[in-house]
């Protein structure tokens, strides 16, 4: 059932996390020692426990990262990133980086709304944050980029690697432990209004900021399909390529350009390629009958 990774010490601490945040009635799964993605051979939604006897023959085995699967724990994690690259991340006013935590601000700001602390909080090893928060009424889905740039957003079918597990040698670190507090209505409010198609309303300020935001939407898109994981690979690819035709009947982006960047995502989300083009084909075709103005 998992992977035989070699053996990456320490794995004493990694044990001892796993069983701290099984405790809290979040189901765990191991994750590849330094890396991000499950190290079980299936499943990890089926075989994500909180059972302390399996938790231990499983790091008992090797320094396995720690992930946590958010619907079944009753969790949505807010990611707060920060730009990845130096060469061209996002900017803000003054031409200033724009972080997650930066646009979260500003968000709250235009909502007239105070940051959502205290909860409990993960420092991430890029220097980044994880707010846990538990769902409102209906369940909460995965999204990349939707409440703003270098936010993501993990809940039902989603995963996020947990307190103690290590990437590049840094670690991820609870910064708070407080018990997570219910994910703010206005948040839960904004993430149910997005389209179904999993599109969003383009701006129509101008044919910059069109274009600007076409070039976002094909980013944000794309990041998403690969970080999809199995069971909601081929679903997250549809939407994204419905949502992505619209833009693309609007003349707001290339429709050759977003078929090879769709792609290549879903190649690395690990989507055969035969799959994978059938269902961009039709859900380009699908979004190009619902183009989106600009």
């Amino acid at each position: 059932m998992i992977e035989a990774p070699p053996q990456v010490p320490p794995i004493r601490p990694l044990l001892r996390s796993a069983l701290s945040l099984a405790g809290r009635g979040w189901l765990v799964f191991p994750c590849a020692p330094g890396a991000k993605r499950p190290a079980l051979r299936g499943s990890w939604q089926e075989h994500a426990t909180t059972d302390p006897a399996r938790i231990r023959a499983w790091w008992g085995r090797a320094a396995y990262n720690i992930g946590i699967a958010c619907g079944p724990s009753g969790l949505v994690v807010i990611d707060l990133d920060i730009p990845r690259d130096a060469a061209a991340p996002a900017r803000g006013e003054g031409g200033s980086a724009v972080s997650g935590a930066v646009t979260l601000a500003k968000l709250c700001g235009r909502h007239g709304q105070a940051y959502p602390l205290p909860t409990y909080v993960v420092g991430t090893p890029s220097g980044g944050r994880h707010l846990y928060y538990t769902p409102p009424g209906s369940p909460v889905g995965n999204s990349a980029g939707r409440l703003g740039p270098h936010i993501d957003v993990r809940g039902a079918g989603g995963y996020v690697v947990g307190d103690g597990s290590r990437i590049g040698g840094r670690a991820y670190t609870a910064r708070d432990e407080t018990t997570p507090v219910p994910l703010p209505a206005w948040i839960a409010g904004l993430l149910r209004d997005q389209p179904e198609a999993g599109g969003r309303s383009a701006p129509r300020d101008g044919a910059r900021s069109t274009a600007t935001y076409a070039l976002a939407a094909l980013r944000d898109e794309t990041r998403m399909v690969a970080a999809a994981r199995p069971g909601t690979r081929n679903a997250t690819l549809n939407r994204a390529a419905f949502s992505l035709g619209q833009l693309a009947a609007a003349g707001l982006l290339a429709p050759a350009a977003v078929a090879s960047a769709l792609a290549d995502a879903a190649v690395r989300a690990g989507l055969p390629a035969g799959e994978a083009s059938r269902t961009i084909r039709s859900g380009l075709a699908a979004g190009a009958r619902r183009p989106r103005g600009g």
